[in-house]
């Protein structure tokens, strides 16, 4: 797996380079801003790029505003974004630039090296993964109006997994139920969010975790 890497700072740029160097992965090119995450990209076209929120100049927005602007250019370019703190309202934006391979991570993930590895994959692949935190901010001021409050609280659950990025198979596995009854409850939720016809079920799922954070 080809990568590139946008992180300011140095200890962390070469830390997550080591990380994925001993996982099997190539650096293609590791960067400490915006625009050279741009031209990195464009150069080498990697199988994903992992970035930095906040970078120089004025350390506010502009690996998420590079990274979009990636995704503008191809919308299916893989990009994990990740983040000091959690900022839902990013993710939300990443998810928009696309259908799939994308993820949003809280650095401290970074340190469980086996998450942060199948995070990486998942993306690359084409999924979409977010960070647990970002999750449970999204349901603890969910609104009153939410189309999500149809939902019944399994489905709820079932949701917030599949926005981590988990498939079937490991909501199953997490939650201790079949994987016939995890498809029911997917199907339900594509069924109550208007998604149940339409394109692939990747893409489904990506609409869904959308609708997810944009009535948050």
């Amino acid at each position: 797996m080809r990568v590139v890497i946008a992180e300011d700072s140095v200890l962390l740029r070469e830390g997550i380079s080591r990380l994925l160097a001993d996982a099997g992965c190539e650096i293609v090119a590791s960067v400490p801003d915006g625009p050279s995450l741009v031209r990195a990209v464009q150069e080498h076209q990697p199988d994903i790029s992992i970035v930095d929120v906040r970078m120089p100049p004025s350390f506010q927005d502009e690996g998420i505003r590079a990274a979009l602007e990636i995704r503008a250019e191809n919308p299916r370019s893989p990009i994990l974004v990740l983040s000091q703190y959690v900022e839902a309202e990013y993710a939300s934006d990443l998810l928009e630039s696309g259908a799939g391979s994308v993820g949003y991570l809280l650095k401290d993930r970074v340190a469980e090296v086996s998450t942060f590895i199948d995070g990486v994959h998942q993306v690359a692949q084409g999924g979409t993964v977010l960070d647990p935190e970002v999750i449970n901010q999204l349901v603890t001021h969910r609104r009153r109006d939410d189309p999500i409050g149809t939902l019944t609280p399994r489905e709820r659950e079932v949701l917030s997994l599949m926005a981590e990025g988990k498939t079937n198979a490991a909501i199953a596995d997490t939650i201790f139920v079949s994987h016939g009854a995890v498809e029911k409850h997917v199907r339900n939720i594509f069924m109550k969010l208007g998604l149940l016809h339409g394109d692939d079920a990747n893409h489904r799922r990506v609409l869904a975790v959308l609708s997810y954070l944009r009535n948050s």
